[in-house]
């Protein structure tokens, strides 16, 4: 084969037209020069999908042979056999039960943990959570699963706490109220099981800060960059002048978007911004409240007012 082809930057090519467009014989495996017809390579690996089709399988059943990608979380390597429904009476008993069910094949510990997966990945889907949280929290539920820490307590609400902490350690928090809006257990059961599973996994995750919120925050209220810079100082300099402690990082984040538009044209209510903080009127209220008389000093030197400081909303 090295003497009727050659190979110019990982290509083969035919030796006497090497600028020739070659056929590829699938079923052969071998490629042959368009110009003369030259086999100039065989065994060629066909990449192409592995699909069989059998004769009584055309009702548009998914004719791939080939299974999902393996999990290794799963004890088995998830390469245990799924049977699919049978049909005609060779596949039921006198009794009409089906002879092959998949509950022989699928481990308890196993099934448990796969519908802990998909209620996982289902929450995150729905506020929008990229893969890298999703393959941390079903660490972190396997983990809790297998040390068998947390007995008696829901997998649904273990899986909730699992998400809140992925979400903290990768460094997009997410409030226990957005956790507890796409999932079927209350806020009070997820904060549980988060602190179980803090102590069972001799695990800590960092404080959360006005920072982490403030840009999505801002960014679903259609506020500009300017109001987010505002926001993002008022808030940073009242924690360092210690005018809000004691008080939650969200509800400080949320005062200070609040002080920061009620400055600017891009003015927004203390409902529409508790909407999306998810806190109350009141304990916006409470915040700002603390925060105005300190509002000459929280406000940064470039700062654009369009409603000056003395006209601000008081309490």
């Amino acid at each position: 084969m090295a003497s009727t082809s050659r190979i110019e930057a990982n290509k083969v090519v035919c030796y006497a037209h090497p600028d020739a467009p070659l056929i590829e014989d699938y079923r052969a495996g071998d490629m042959i020069c368009s110009e003369c017809g030259l086999v100039v390579g065989d065994r060629v690996i066909d990449v192409g999908s592995e699909w069989r089709t059998f004769s009584n399988e055309k009702s548009g059943v998914d004719p791939s042979r080939v299974g999902g990608p393996e999990n290794p979380l799963l004890s088995g390597g998830d390469l245990s056999t799924i049977i699919g429904p049978g049909r005609g009476d060779a596949a039921f008993d006198s009794f009409g039960v089906a002879k092959y069910q998949n509950r022989r094949t699928i481990s308890s510990t196993d099934r448990a943990l796969i519908n802990a997966f998909r209620e996982i990945t289902t929450m995150a889907d729905r506020i929008n959570l990229p893969k890298t949280i999703v393959d941390r929290a079903n660490n972190l539920f396997k983990q809790v699963h297998d040390g068998k820490n947390l007995k008696g307590r829901a997998n649904d609400a273990i899986a909730s706490a699992c998400l809140y902490i992925a979400c903290r350690q990768e460094g997009v928090p997410r409030t226990f109220k957005e956790i507890c809006a796409v999932s079927k257990i209350s806020k009070k059961e997820i904060g549980r099981c988060f602190k179980l599973i803090l102590k069972a996994l001799e695990t800590s995750v960092d404080l959360i800060t006005t920072a982490d919120f403030m840009s999505r925050f801002c960014s679903n209220l259609g506020l500009p960059n300017s109001v987010q810079r505002a926001a993002t100082h008022i808030a940073r300099k009242a924690g360092e002048l210690d005018i809000v402690s004691g008080r939650s990082p969200i509800s400080v984040a949320a005062a200070a978007i609040y002080m920061a538009s009620q400055a600017s044209e891009d003015k927004r209510g203390q409902k529409e911004i508790g909407d999306i903080a998810g806190v109350a009127d009141v304990t916006i209220r409470q915040s700002y409240k603390l925060m105005y008389p300190y509002a000459d000093k929280l406000f940064p030197e470039d700062f654009k007012f369009v409603t000056s400081i003395e006209s601000l909303p008081q309490m």
